[in-house]
């Protein structure tokens, strides 16, 4: 039991992020401070919401590179509804960010499920379309923080017991992914999907919708984070989260998601993200330069696939051997 903890995709991300923050406690004592921790968990929440999304596609042997965008796109929208409308209360802001989100995320499922054209080659298609409309909406202009309501802009910073608001949504999240995961249909059918598609259609599951309804959750979290991101940072603008895919990505591969599909866990991405987010915080204030912070990014994406890949051939071997006993 314990060597099987100890050797646990958990238990080595959380002992990594628990070191890392010791190291830069013996150097700046006040980063290990309550307050300024759940500064460094709110920093990450976006990040978190959007990798709970993309653990669902990456699950089913897909990927999606349009969240960015689409976060973008979402953002933009209620941002110029902000400006056209001040009064619309909150709630209708975030049902209008998370039904355009699922929408654009339904767009890619659809072409995945019913063009059978690859995830990848799909999601920077929709990436690309998906900016550009940004500029098409706001003429290439900004939203800056004096055209937008004080409750549109007051709402992710509210503060309950401590936390600020994005920081309890994104806890709401992961909650809310722990249950569909773990004890839905919906999230048992993403693991047989990912792990072997023909057994799943032989079992009932349709490999398409279950794709479809994939793009379609992780839209949803991309439009949820469009109104949370230009809320928070009070602008909207075409380049908004560029580039934050491949955080997303990171965050799940870190996290224990096989790129390969069916094998991971929501623990898994949540620490993903959270290691993402505290080298991000941290490397800065020991003074690592801008490139070193990219190479140990990068090196730790490289050494979980490396450590996904070793896993997976393990795991065969120990079938394969299984095999021959029992012949």
């Amino acid at each position: 039991m314990i060597s099987n903890m100890i050797k646990s995709r958990e238990a080595i991300l959380l002992a990594a992020i628990l070191g890392l923050l010791a190291i830069i406690a013996s150097r700046f004592p006040a980063y290990v401070e309550p307050g300024n921790l759940i500064n460094v968990f709110n920093d990450t929440s976006t990040l978190i919401i959007l990798a709970m999304g993309q653990m669902c596609v990456i699950l089913t042997r897909c990927i999606d590179l349009s969240v960015a965008a689409n976060v973008a796109l979402t953002g933009m929208v209620v941002a110029t509804l902000n400006t056209l409308m001040p009064g619309m209360p909150v709630v209708a802001i975030l049902v209008i960010a998370l039904t355009l989100g699922a929408c654009l995320g339904a767009v890619n499922g659809l072409l995945v499920w019913k063009l059978q054209i690859p995830a990848i080659v799909v999601t920077l298609g929709t990436m690309t379309i998906f900016r550009g409309i940004v500029f098409l909406i706001s003429d290439g202009k900004w939203i800056n923080a004096h055209e937008m309501s004080a409750g549109f802009k007051a709402f992710p910073r509210m503060e309950i017991a401590g936390l600020p608001m994005l920081s309890w949504i994104a806890i709401l999240v992961v909650i809310c992914f722990v249950v569909i995961i773990n004890r839905t249909p919906l999230g048992r059918s993403f693991f047989a999907v990912g792990g072997n598609p023909h057994a799943a259609v032989y079992t009932g599951i349709d490999v398409g919708r279950t794709q479809f309804l994939a793009f379609t959750i992780s839209g949803m979290m991309a439009g949820l984070t469009g109104y949370l991101w230009v809320s928070r940072f009070a602008v909207a603008y075409v380049d908004i989260a560029g580039g934050f895919e491949l955080e997303v990505v990171a965050a799940c591969v870190i996290g224990g998601i096989s790129i390969a599909g069916g094998v991971g866990s929501v623990a898994g991405t949540l620490l993903g993200a959270l290691f993402l987010g505290v080298i991000k915080n941290a490397l800065p204030v020991i003074n690592i330069s801008p490139f070193w912070q990219l190479a140990i990014s990068g090196s730790a994406i490289i050494i979980a696939v490396a450590f996904n890949a070793q896993s997976s051939r393990t795991k065969g071997r120990v079938i394969l051997k299984s095999a021959e006993h029992t012949a």
